[in-house]
């Protein structure tokens, strides 16, 4: 087994794509059917366009085989390590945006994940910096969430 996927199976931090793509109709549809037909799925997703481009943010649940797909289709990206969190309704929402703001960590951008198990959502979340903010969401009763937590 490759230890990268070991290592994200033990709890790893969750990890975003972050996937430049011409802006033309079809390709975001080409980028979900090749991570589909590598039996990978994604959890969230967020786009952002432009006239000519767009950036298509996402978590998958094994990145350490999305990464060579990506090269192998030729697709740009960027990884980062993400904050992930559990939330069950609006006031979580509010406690983890709490938290953040009495520590003084700034939310670069925000955004859900598509399906999370047993009910619950979940939120992706750049952040200024995540060991903090882990701590921080951690002793205000938030779940953060790992990448082995995300994995199906």
């Amino acid at each position: 087994m490759n230890p990268d996927i070991t290592q994200s199976r033990q709890g790893g931090p969750v990890i975003q794509f972050s996937i430049f793509a011409d802006n033309k109709v079809g390709r975001l549809n080409d980028l979900t059917m090749l991570l589909a037909s590598n039996d990978l799925h994604i959890l969230a997703l967020c786009s952002l366009d432009t006239t000519d481009s767009s950036i298509v943010r996402m978590v998958v649940n094994y990145p350490e085989q999305a990464r060579e797909l990506f090269a192998k289709h030729g697709y740009t990206s960027n990884e980062a390590n993400v904050i992930a969190v559990e939330i069950d309704s609006e006031e979580y929402l509010r406690q983890v945006t709490c938290a953040l703001v009495q520590a003084e960590i700034n939310i670069h951008y925000i955004y859900p994940f598509v399906m999370r198990p047993h009910g619950k959502t979940g939120l992706v979340i750049r952040l200024e910096d995540n060991e903090l903010a882990r701590d921080v969401l951690t002793r205000n009763q938030v779940r953060v969430l790992t990448q082995a937590d995300i994995a199906r």
